[in-house]
């Protein structure tokens, strides 16, 4: 990229994984992120727009960050999709329905000529199943939760901790216009 918008490309993106792992994370956690646009992703944006390539090597890298700026909406809009719950109300309702129906048609299958250790093993599995499928669907449905089974910024985080400075990866020194939150520091 041009040496004028090199640091600040920098600082913004370091932002951008902050804000996601600070601020978007823990609003996708209780289901209340809205659909709107990440706003360092915005400023990464206009910063691009004003951005003037003139050698072939600028050309190139400037077509390369428009390809990661298309991969990084793409993944925001799946990391939001998949934060509103994706399983409707009515196929859970089928879904606790069904579970009901099976635990009273096994029933049907007692006897009393049967040893009750028999019997429980039937019905015991049968509900460890169901139960277990109802459990996964749950999960599924509800990704971003602290626990087991839950989702967390991992590669996020690996990902911020190679861009600052201080890991000597970023070329350079470069301003970083937010606080460890992603917040905006005020000018």
């Amino acid at each position: 990229m041009p040496v004028a918008v090199r640091g600040r490309f920098s600082g913004q993106l370091v932002c951008y994984a902050r804000s996601v792992i600070h601020q978007e994370w823990p609003k996708m956690e209780s289901d209340s992120l809205d659909a709107g646009y990440n706003r360092w992703g915005v400023a990464m944006f206009r910063t691009l727009r004003a951005t003037k390539p003139n050698s072939a090597t600028e050309q190139a890298a400037y077509s390369k960050w428009l390809d990661q700026r298309t991969d990084r909406e793409d993944a925001r809009a799946d990391r939001t999709h998949g934060a509103q719950g994706v399983i409707p109300i009515a196929l859970w309702i089928v879904l606790f329905l069904s579970a009901g129906i099976i635990f009273v048609f096994m029933l049907f299958f007692a006897d009393s000529g049967e040893r009750a250790i028999v019997q429980a093993t039937m019905m015991g599995s049968v509900a460890i199943v169901i139960t277990s499928t109802l459990l996964l669907l749950w999960f599924l449905d509800n990704p971003y939760h602290h626990g087991l089974g839950g989702l967390r910024p991992t590669a996020m985080d690996q990902t911020l901790a190679i861009l600052t400075p201080e890991a000597g990866i970023a070329d350079g020194r470069f301003e970083i216009p937010c606080d460890p939150q992603g917040v905006a520091r005020a000018r």
